[in-house]
Formats: structure tokens, C-alpha cells, sequence
């Protein structure tokens, strides 16, 4: 399971946000949020409850009790490389149902090599 820490810091960077921007949102330093990312500070809870709001996912997906967030959904971004989403869609779909079932497999297979 994933920390506080890592999960917020996923949402920042998948969002191409800033420290500086949550840490303003949240009327703190931006140094203090970094503490919090890097693990140096115990992140609050009123901290957690308005990130949640602020990337607007539950409260239990920040604690990692729950796998709702899917990321960046926005398809025209950068989503590896220079690969964005939207190329990664269109090549799931030119792939016949075999080649779909394997895929579906493999993925499978390495979310349970964590």
C-alpha cells in the first residue's frame, strides 16, 4: 500500500502542479509541504481533508483504502516519453480480442510484482 506521502505527491506531478501551488492553497510554506512529501512531517488531517477536496478524490484514497483515482485524464498529455494517452488508447484499440485478453493478463500480472 502506498503512503500519504507518495500518493500526494503522484496527484501533484500527475497534474503538473507545483509544491508551491499546494502549499498556498493550503496557507502553508511551500518547505513544510515539501516536509510533508518527503516524510519529514506528519501530514495534518484538516491537510489531508482539503487535498482531497482539492484533487477532488476521497479522503480514503488519499489514506490508500481505496484505488479511485485514475490520474491525469487528460489524453493529450505526455503520459511516458513522448507517448501521450490518447496513443495509448488508439493502440489498445487496433488490437484484436487475443491480444487484448494477454494484455489484460500481463498488466495483471505486473500489478502483482509490486
Amino acid at each position: 500500500m502506498k503512503e500519504l506521502r507518495v500518493i500526494l505527491r503522484d496527484l501533484r506531478e500527475d497534474n503538473d502542479i507545483k509544491q508551491k501551488t499546494i502549499a498556498e492553497y493550503l496557507g502553508i510554506s511551500q518547505q513544510t509541504y515539501s516536509n510533508y512529501e518527503n516524510g519529514h512531517r506528519e501530514i495534518p488531517i484538516w491537510a489531508v481533508v482539503k487535498l482531497a477536496q482539492y484533487y477532488k478524490v476521497s479522503a480514503d484514497y488519499l489514506l490508500g483504502t481505496e484505488a479511485g483515482y485514475l490520474g491525469n485524464t487528460n489524453l493529450h498529455n505526455k503520459y511516458l516519453g513522448d507517448v501521450t494517452m490518447h496513443d495509448v488508447v488508439f493502440d489498445l484499440q487496433t488490437l484484436n480480442a487475443k491480444e487484448r485478453r494477454d494484455l489484460l493478463k500481463y498488466i495483471k500480472f505486473l500489478k502483482n510484482t509490486d
